[in-house]
């Protein structure tokens, strides 16, 4: 995620991050900008269409489309950021749910207990886990260190590491219920804390596997550049061989939203503007280590 200071004006427009629309969609730009020069030359130059030409009126259905098209960025944009924002709601609440079991654990158990080794480890692991369950990549073994040998040989990382994490603190806090370390309403304040990390999981792979619709997404493309290509056929009656910039920034603009909500709509990746999942998880291991 990139980091930025949201109240600076004038700093961002000359400063061009490798994920900025401007540096990907130039090439395209100059394409747009080229096409719409060509059109102008043959309506003026070549062809030299009068005033009272029929494609003069194809402006008419630029100004009638022109609403429908920008109804459909914005609700585009805003799906995305919703599926976005979701995401980083979900893992505020991890990190909530981390800590809220570091205290408790801390406070139920004694100083020299060696259960405390054990959550001191595994807590933070889960949110790494989880982390590389979203991204698609393989959990490195080396996470499990200092793990009891019996955790370790149950593994199986062909299978679903988030669960199985998950799956280990309920035994293990079972087991510490039948040594009576800790009594029932210790459990229930515990089991809480240990639901909520699967019902985030769950959620986060609802974010996930659900992508916007494909046709709605082809539609938006297919309708930008359609609107795009047929607006310098009209346009060139008013404004000219002005039509080659205007028509290259409305371009850059709508397809700029296309672009944006393509990229917050998968928060869990590792795009420039997609969650720091890395440094979340880095952050729960550091207050655990900190509370127990």
């Amino acid at each position: 995620m990139i980091a930025h200071d949201p109240k600076a004006w004038f700093t961002p427009p000359y400063h061009f991050h490798r994920s900025d629309t401007l540096r990907r969609l130039f090439p395209w730009i100059i394409v747009v900008c080229a096409y719409s020069g060509l059109i102008a030359w043959l309506e003026i130059e070549y062809w030299k269409l009068s005033e009272n030409n029929p494609i003069r009126n194809v402006s008419i259905m630029h100004t009638l489309l022109g609403f429908v098209l920008s109804f459909l960025l914005v609700f585009r944009t805003n799906t995305a950021y919703e599926r976005w924002w979701e995401g980083r709601k979900l893992w505020g609440q991890l990190v909530n749910s981390s800590r809220n079991l570091a205290m408790k654990m801390a406070a139920s158990l004694p100083e020299d207990s060696r259960h405390r080794a054990f959550f001191r480890k595994i807590i933070p692991l889960y949110a790494n886990a989880l982390k590389n369950h979203l991204r698609s990549e393989e959990t490195r073994i080396e996470l499990f260190d200092n793990l009891p040998e019996h955790v370790l040989q149950k593994l199986d990382m062909e299978k679903h590491v988030p669960n199985q994490i998950a799956a280990f603190m309920f035994r293990h806090i079972e087991d510490m219920r039948q040594e009576q370390i800790l009594d029932g309403y210790q459990l229930l304040a515990l089991n809480a804390e240990l639901q909520s990390f699967t019902d985030i999981c769950g959620a986060c792979e609802r974010i996930k596997n659900t992508p916007i619709p494909y046709s709605y997404s082809v539609f938006i493309k297919k309708f930008i550049l359609i609107y795009v290509a047929t607006l310098p056929f009209g346009f060139v009656f008013s404004v000219g061989y002005w039509v080659v910039p205007i028509v290259g920034f409305i371009f850059f603009v709508l397809t700029s939203l296309e672009l944006i909500a393509e990229e917050i709509e998968e928060p869990f990746g590792a795009d420039e503007n997609d969650l720091p999942l890395g440094r979340m998880a880095q952050s729960i291991e550091l207050h655990v280590q900190e509370l127990i």
